[in-house]
C-alpha cells in the first residue's frame, strides 16, 4: 500500500494536511491529518516530521499502545509506526484533534478547520482507516511518502525583454 500525506497549510502552530491512498491511476482520500509545525531545527514536541518516504509497521508495546487495546480492544493490534524518522524515536499516526494532541506524530480526523489548523472526527476516522492500513501491513506492506506541498517554492518565470 502506498500512502502520501500532502501537506497543504503549515502555520506557527500547526499544519493541516491530506492522507492520501494510491489506487492505480488516482488516489483516494483517507481522512484529514494535523501535525506540529515546520521547523528548521527540531523542537522536541513541537515539530512535525521531515518529509520523506517512510515504511509503516506495527509497534504492539509500549504506554500508548495498551491505552489504545485498552479502549479499542483486541481489535486494535498495535500503534502505525512510521519507521527510520530522523531524529525522531516513535512516530505514530494516532488520534487527536490539534497540535496539543501530538508530539511530532501525525493525527486523523474526519472533518478539519482550516482556521485553528485541527482536526475532527478524530476516534472516526482512525476506526475507519486503521483496519485497512493494518491488513495492508501484515500484506503487501505500507509505505508513506510525506509532502510539503505548503512549503513548495515555484519557479521564477524568465524575465522577458
Amino acid at each position: 500500500m502506498e500512502l502520501e500525506l500532502w501537506r497543504y497549510n503549515g502555520g506557527i502552530t500547526a499544519t493541516l494536511g491530506m492522507l492520501m491512498m494510491r489506487r492505480l491511476e488516482t488516489w483516494e482520500m483517507l481522512c484529514f491529518t494535523c501535525e506540529d509545525e515546520f521547523r528548521r531545527e527540531k523542537v522536541r514536541g513541537e515539530t512535525r516530521i521531515p518529509a520523506g518516504r517512510y515504511r509503516v509497521e506495527l509497534r504492539a508495546e509500549g504506554g500508548m499502545h495498551a491505552r489504545y487495546q485498552t479502549r479499542f480492544g483486541l481489535w486494535h493490534d498495535g500503534m502505525l509506526w512510521l519507521r527510520h524518522v530522523p531524529n525522531f524515536t516513535f512516530c505514530y499516526i494516532h488520534i487527536g484533534n490539534d497540535d496539543d494532541d501530538t508530539e511530532g506524530c501525525i493525527l486523523v480526523g474526519e472533518g478539519r478547520d482550516e482556521a485553528s489548523r485541527s482536526v475532527r472526527q478524530s476516534t472516526n476516522a482512525y476506526k475507519r482507516i486503521y483496519p485497512r492500513i493494518v491488513k495492508a501491513i501484515g500484506g503487501e506492506g505500507v509505505w508513506i511518502m510525506i509532502r510539503d506541498l505548503d512549503r513548495a517554492e515555484l519557479p521564477v518565470p524568465p524575465r522577458v525583454g
